[in-house]
């Protein structure tokens, strides 16, 4: 699993990373973590909001820092 961070390096976007990181820890899952700072790159995606999550080039969330239980389920699918 790849899960990419999207934002420009912000303090919610660093929030989001860490979050995202200790739910996949948590879980004990196998995931990847990206961050993915280039602003072409986000707005490629069509992200307007940042910070983002996207799971296998799938956005799952968009302009807001996800709890740790939020970050979990999103993991799980």
């Amino acid at each position: 699993m790849k899960i990419e961070i999207f934002g420009s390096g912000c303090p919610r976007c660093k929030q989001t990373e860490k979050i995202m990181k200790k739910a996949v820890e948590e879980l004990g899952s196998d995931a990847e973590v990206y961050k993915v700072t280039d602003m072409m790159a986000i707005m490629e995606k069509g992200i307007v909001s940042t910070p983002a999550v996207a799971i296998d080039g799938k956005i799952v969330l968009s302009g807001k820092i996800p709890s740790i239980d939020e970050a979990k389920r999103l993991i799980k699918g």
